[in-house]
């Protein structure tokens, strides 16, 4: 195996293992099977690529062995009597105008909505999707959902039995019943993009392949229901996140804070395209957690400075934030935001009621929250113990050069 046939495997996997398993699971209509062919689609490339060099199109090279790896297997095996009552809808045949890209996008939509199918509980649709759809491990799926790696994989794999058993189909729902199925799928394309806005681990701060393929399906979606002001307030919020990449990380690698990026390049079409979609989701009454998400993110957009940041208006959202969508992070946040208008002291004492919540025993940047307030108020030794916990709650490699640099910086 050669480091360049390796460093082009991992590439692929990267940006095609969607575009892959989507092929295959409509070749083989069993989810399981699917993904055995796409992982010997991969293992064979390591060998051929080192050999015969890297293809032009590796997504095409993969797609193909993969399929005719799962055509292999099901008439040697004459699986296909078993595996066809698993997944119900007959073979979508492209049409005549179709491109492959087209069919490729929709085979995505298929795959995303089987399994955010509502025969399965929430927390599984949305760990089974960023599992097969997006590729991730099983160890980055579980710290998404801040859970351990034995009881992700089981989840996964109760999840995986229940489409068998459930003969949940694979297609997209009719019109009449994408709203009822819409609030999982979105779920799942925002912890998509906030893995890949700050990878769980690794070198690099972002995993581009995963924003652009959250903001692909997010577009998608907006396409699919014009009108659904939830998908308006998640496409908001990837726009006006995203719009900060190029200022996130100096060029020596130096992770950013906002008070300390360049606001001069920050896109602003892609501010204001997030700007206007949040306007069309906050007219829904009540606003939904996304919108409302979006909006926050729009006041730190368009403020021209740090200093002009409008936090009341940041800890106003948080509270209507926080009663549409209770969860322990947006609670952290909220105590952040809370530190900023009335100060370091009631954010810290905001932050320590937040000690005993499960969900954020391993949450690493509630170490860092409490570091900075800490440091702020000027309880050094605290701040020294908070920053050391947070550096072994964190993997990725920029973030924790950042927190080693804070705290080398604290004065006795």
């Amino acid at each position: 195996m050669t480091p360049e046939a390796a460093a082009a495997v991992a590439d692929a996997h990267r940006r095609e293992w969607a575009f892959v398993l989507s092929a295959a699971v409509r070749v083989t209509r069993d989810i399981d099977l699917a993904e055995e062919c796409v992982q010997d689609a991969y293992a064979r490339a390591l060998t051929a690529w080192s050999a015969q060099g890297v293809p032009a199109s590796p997504g095409a090279w993969l797609t193909t062995v993969a399929r005719n790896r799962a055509l292999d297997l099901l008439r040697r095996d004459a699986t296909m009597r078993r595996s066809l009552p698993l997944l119900l809808e007959d073979q979508v045949e492209p049409g005549p105008d179709e491109t492959p890209a087209a069919r490729a996008g929709d085979d995505r939509l298929r795959l995303i909505f089987t399994c955010c199918h509502p025969a399965m509980a929430l927390q599984a649709q949305v760990a089974l999707t960023l599992r097969l759809l997006c590729g991730l491990t099983t160890a980055e799926v579980a710290r998404a959902f801040l859970v351990s790696e034995p009881t992700m994989a089981a989840r996964l794999t109760r999840a995986k039995k229940k489409i068998a058993a459930a003969r949940i189909p694979y297609r997209v729902p009719p019109p009449e019943a994408l709203p009822g199925r819409i609030d999982a799928v979105l779920t799942v394309v925002h912890l998509l993009f906030t893995t890949g806005h700050t990878a769980p681990a690794g070198e690099s701060v972002v995993r581009r392949d995963l924003v652009e393929r959250s903001l692909d399906l997010a577009r998608m979606l907006r396409v699919l229901l014009p009108d659904d002001a939830d998908v308006a307030g998640l496409l908001a919020l990837i726009l006006l996140t995203d719009a900060r990449a190029a200022t996130r990380v100096a060029g020596d690698g130096r992770l950013l804070t906002l008070d300390e990026q360049d606001r001069t390049r920050w896109d602003r079409p892609a501010i204001a395209e997030g700007v206007a979609l949040v306007r069309e989701a906050l007219r829904r009454r009540p606003p939904g957690r996304f919108a409302l998400m979006a909006a926050i993110a729009a006041v730190h957009s368009e403020a021209p400075t740090w200093d002009d940041t409008d936090w009341r208006e940041v800890l106003a959202l948080y509270d209507l934030l926080v009663c549409v969508w209770p969860s322990p992070v947006v609670a952290l946040n909220r105590a952040v935001a809370l530190g900023f208008v009335h100060g370091p002291a009631r954010g810290l004492r905001e932050l320590d009621s937040l000690a005993g919540e499960p969900q954020l025993a391993g949450y690493g940047y509630l170490a860092a929250s409490r570091a900075d307030f800490l440091r702020r108020l000027g309880r050094i030794a605290e701040a020294r113990t908070a920053y050391e916990e947070a550096l072994l709650l964190t993997e990725n490699a920029a973030e924790r050069r950042f927190l080693a640099e804070r705290l080398r910086g604290l004065r006795p």
